[in-house]
């Protein structure tokens, strides 16, 4: 399965906010910066992941965003549940889009759903602050010229 480049997104934004922690306020042209990737994406990215609890943003000439609750209590697997738009890995998944004549009969189908409920039960298991064990090498990483940029 291959997540969507907007969870990839939303789950670097936390890894990043996490590995600050409370320290500093943070924002969304440093963390583009420091990972390469669009600032105008990562707008989008900050704007939803505020929606949906993780982070707050502060207003104003001083402000930036911060994660809205600790890292423990951030899980791996809701992230990607809430930032992904479908788990249709395949076209059978999709009651709308379905056009596999084999799809009443076909094994694959029952596979390929276990194999995404087991994907999805690793993420469960793991939450930011299980990611962020390394704050000192991510902080170096993120904020050196080299970072991320490939």
């Amino acid at each position: 399965m291959k997540l969507t480049l907007y969870t990839d997104y939303s789950l670097r934004v936390l890894l990043y906010l996490g590995s600050y922690n409370e320290d500093k306020l943070s924002n969304i042209k440093e963390i583009a910066e420091a990972y390469a990737i669009s600032k105008n994406h990562l707008m989008k990215v900050t704007h939803e992941l505020g929606k949906l609890g993780y982070i707050e943003t502060l207003r104003g000439r001083n402000g930036g965003i911060r994660l809205a609750i600790e890292p423990e209590k951030i899980n791996i697997g809701a992230v990607v549940r809430k930032t992904e738009d479908d788990f249709h890995i395949v076209e059978c998944f999709s009651e709308e889009k379905n056009s596999c004549v084999i799809a009443p009969v076909c094994g694959l189908k029952h596979v390929l759903f276990e194999a995404l409920q087991a994907y999805l039960a690793v993420l469960d298991r793991y939450t930011l602050a299980d990611l962020i064990t390394n704050k000192d090498m991510l902080r170096t990483l993120l904020n050196s010229d080299a970072s991320f940029k490939q």
